[in-house]
């Protein structure tokens, strides 16, 4: 019988700032995190991706190539970014040209099980936990739904 080809996970070619803490068992590779950025447990970070200073990516959550992340973010419990629209009908299947970019603003929230397809979030966003988000985020406030709408303005921070 054929064996599998087993391959840990790994951390490599990672840059990172001052007070990085990394939960084991993850795989991040090629990616920078700025200063005093958390990364929970069972987390994929892959190559070209950028997050910023004092932000939270907690457990089973997956950035794909394409994606940065600003600085003082939270994104919650199995968050999943995507950067292949399957454009011809099916996986780009390493085709990158095919691939989108997502940029996620400062100040972001997104709520666990949130899933983002190629797009651009402003900064002072909360994205509710399961929302699926279609389109590029422009203004401040709350969004939650199927495809993400705008609720309200968010509260303004004490």
């Amino acid at each position: 019988m054929p064996r599998p080809r087993i391959q840990p996970n790994a951390i490599t070619g990672l840059k990172c700032g001052r007070n990085v803490t990394l939960v084991e068992p993850a795989n991040l590779y090629g990616c920078t995190l700025g200063d005093e950025v958390f990364v929970g447990p069972f987390v994929e970070i892959q190559r070209g991706v950028v997050v910023g200073a004092r932000t939270r990516i907690q457990s089973h959550s997956f950035v794909c190539e394409l994606v940065s992340i600003g600085d003082d973010c939270f994104i919650g419990h199995g968050v999943m970014f995507i950067n292949d629209t399957f454009a011809k009908g099916r996986p780009a299947r390493g085709n990158r040209q095919l691939w989108k970019s997502t940029s996620i603003g400062n100040r972001v929230s997104i709520g666990s099980n949130a899933t983002l397809l190629p797009v651009r979030v402003c900064d002072d966003v909360v994205i509710g936990a399961g929302a699926v988000v279609t389109k590029d985020i422009t203004r401040p406030g709350i969004y939650a739904g199927n495809p993400a709408r705008r609720l309200r303005r968010a509260a303004r921070p004490a």
